[in-house]
């Protein structure tokens, strides 16, 4: 059957003709999807420079700080070194050789440190490791410790222990650049039982019992005679920390 001449081409009815629609043609991708996902890497690689960053800042702070404590450590004497390892012993409750939060919380306590809750949590970030109990839950020492974790109403410090070795540096840097007087003070406390301000013959008699002294009541009564100053019966603090300091 004869056709029209005047019957329209397929190309153009169906786009084939059209400028663009050749194979050879390119597409264009420059979207603002492709701009966002560009700039979303490299927002995350500068994060994760910044991140590399402190982390190597805090590993030589952290380095330091140990060098310091090693060094002081070797100044210490004896008893506190002995010091040290009671009070982090006496708070290791489960024997792991670390202690989290709040065992450190109680054993700085203990040295004469009362911290706020702030610089404890900077002491485990700066200085902690990361708790067993994620790699190894069936351990015993895990579970004690992700015990107390759950028991707070503060998880974030339960994550970090502090080991014992790095607890023994860090308390002896402390222990140095400690005030003599709090000293003093300290061991004032001692002996004021119930915190009466002054140290009495029942005090002293108390203290000599508990170490074990076997001193005589007429030494115990010279003891006082000798620093009471204002001949009240009693050593005050004012007194006490002047006998200290010579």
């Amino acid at each position: 059957m004869a056709t029209s001449s005047n019957q329209p081409g397929l190309g153009p009815r169906y786009g084939l003709g059209r400028a663009g629609a050749s194979s050879g043609a390119q597409p264009n991708f420059s979207t603002p999807a492709a701009g966002a996902f560009s700039s979303t890497a490299k927002t995350q690689q500068r994060l994760e420079a910044e991140r590399l960053e402190r982390d190597r800042k805090a590993r030589e702070e952290r380095e330091r700080m140990e060098q310091v404590g090693q060094n002081s450590l070797a100044e210490l004497s004896e008893e506190q070194r002995e010091e040290i390892t009671e009070a982090f012993n006496l708070f290791d409750l489960d024997k792991d050789q670390h202690i989290d939060y709040h065992e450190l919380k109680v054993a700085m306590k203990a040295l004469g440190f009362d911290l706020p809750k702030t610089e404890i949590l900077s002491i485990l970030q700066t200085h902690g490791v990361p708790s067993p109990s994620a790699s190894n839950p069936s351990h015993p020492s895990s579970k004690a410790k992700a015990a107390a974790a759950a028991a707070s109403s503060h998880q974030a410090p339960a994550r970090l222990l502090l080991p014992f070795h790095t607890f023994q540096t860090l308390m002896a840097s402390r222990i140095l650049s400690r005030d003599p007087t709090e000293e003093i003070v300290r061991a004032f406390d001692l002996f004021d039982e119930g915190g009466k301000g002054k140290i009495t013959l029942q005090d002293l008699r108390r203290v000599a019992r508990e170490l074990g002294e076997g001193l005589q009541e007429d030494e115990l009564v010279a003891m006082i005679e000798e620093f009471d100053m204002d001949a009240d019966g009693a050593i005050s603090r004012e007194e006490f920390i002047n006998i200290c300091l010579g």
